[in-house]
């Protein structure tokens, strides 16, 4: 648990951004590199401070804070999903906001560390008051027929996805490509790792982009671009995104923000060679 002073806090433009946590997801090297080899897997689970089987990926949610806005986008995974989770909610009261405080809560996508800390444990919304953003196409893929002939295996991320989604339906507002979400903020259809994933651009004097899981890890998805991320629901299609992602980051000079890059998840990708290359947010001077 961090105190408040350790939190990773920042500015860009008219947001004041704090980097939050519902707490690490423990993976195996076939996951975060599905493509690699047994070498290759165990070197990068132990940059990722982890060992040679298995390593955390963290769950970053940003809090943006406006003159009008308390925003959270995603709600990590409550206790739901990994013993390890469940931390958002003590973390935005260690900086002295509660659940109650959200005004705007801002969907990447319906993966169960990212929705699935909607709700209590009583089935009641943790975030009663805010207003809900959801993808239109996120929205229609989990709670249509598309993801029911999913394997079996993954239905019960379907069973999470309709419950946390229908639960916040008659409160939400459903955006599309390029929409304006809230002032100042804008959805980027991202998909591949979900149907329907999105990324969000906040203005400013450059970009910053929330990537979520379309740039799924700092090492891999930057170091190795053609390599899958292991949840990644359609491979092909997320590859070609994440390309196109980090093109685009690269070249407007964006900030960045990853969901489970190593906290606090901020930094820039650039250019290196025929490849990209990731600097955290300490070492950027910005």
């Amino acid at each position: 648990m961090k105190k408040h002073s350790e939190f990773f806090t920042f500015r860009h433009g008219q947001f004041a951004i704090t980097m939050l946590s519902d707490g690490p997801i423990l993976l195996g090297g076939e996951i975060f590199a599905p493509e690699g080899s047994k070498d290759q897997r165990e070197e990068i689970l132990l940059r990722l401070d982890g060992d040679r089987t298995i390593a955390p990926a963290q769950s970053n949610i940003p809090l943006i804070v406006t003159a009008n806005e308390r925003i959270l986008v995603d709600v990590g995974a409550g206790n739901r999903f990994q013993p390890t989770e469940g931390q958002l909610e003590e973390n935005l009261n260690s900086v002295g906001l509660n659940a109650a405080d959200i005004t705007a809560v801002v969907l990447s996508h319906a993966h169960p560390d990212h929705i699935w800390g909607m709700l209590r444990n009583d089935g009641t919304l943790r975030f009663a008051n805010a207003r809900y953003f959801v993808g239109r196409r996120e929205f229609e893929y989990w709670t249509g027929e598309e993801s029911s002939a999913l394997p079996e295996g993954l239905q019960p991320f379907v069973e999470g996805a309709r419950r946390d989604l229908n639960a916040v339906a008659g409160n939400a507002t459903f955006f599309g490509d390029g929409d304006e979400i809230l002032p100042g903020i804008k959805a980027i259809a991202t998909p591949g790792h979900t149907a329907g994933h999105s990324s969000f651009v906040l203005e400013g004097d450059t970009p910053l982009v929330i990537t979520a899981d379309a740039i799924a890890s700092e090492i891999v998805s930057v170091e190795h671009p053609d390599w899958s991320f292991g949840f990644d629901m359609d491979v092909n299609r997320a590859c070609q995104t994440r390309l196109a992602l980090l093109e685009r980051v690269a070249a407007e000079r964006a900030k960045l923000v990853g969901f489970h890059w190593t906290y606090p998840g901020v930094g820039e990708i650039a250019r290196n060679g025929n490849g990209f290359a990731f600097t955290p947010a300490e070492r950027t001077g910005r």
